[in-house]
């Protein structure tokens, strides 16, 4: 039986092209506009994984990782 990729960590974790894992920062849904200017804009850059994070989304995610 093959394994299955866990669906919910494709939504929000991105692999880029040199492999490594990146997510969006959390908190940018709403109530955006108490925030400063500085928070808003570190919010708009994304997060990316250790070695060791990537190693565990392996197992979630076989047929992405490579």
């Amino acid at each position: 039986m093959a394994m299955k990729t866990h669906k919910a960590m494709t939504k929000r974790v991105r692999i880029t092209r040199t492999g490594k894992v990146v997510k969006r920062k959390a908190g940018q849904g709403h109530f955006n506009s108490r925030e400063s200017g500085n928070t808003t804009r570190n919010k708009r850059t994304d997060v990316s994984f250790g070695v060791t994070i990537r190693r565990a989304l392996k197992a979630m995610m076989p047929y992405n990782l490579s």
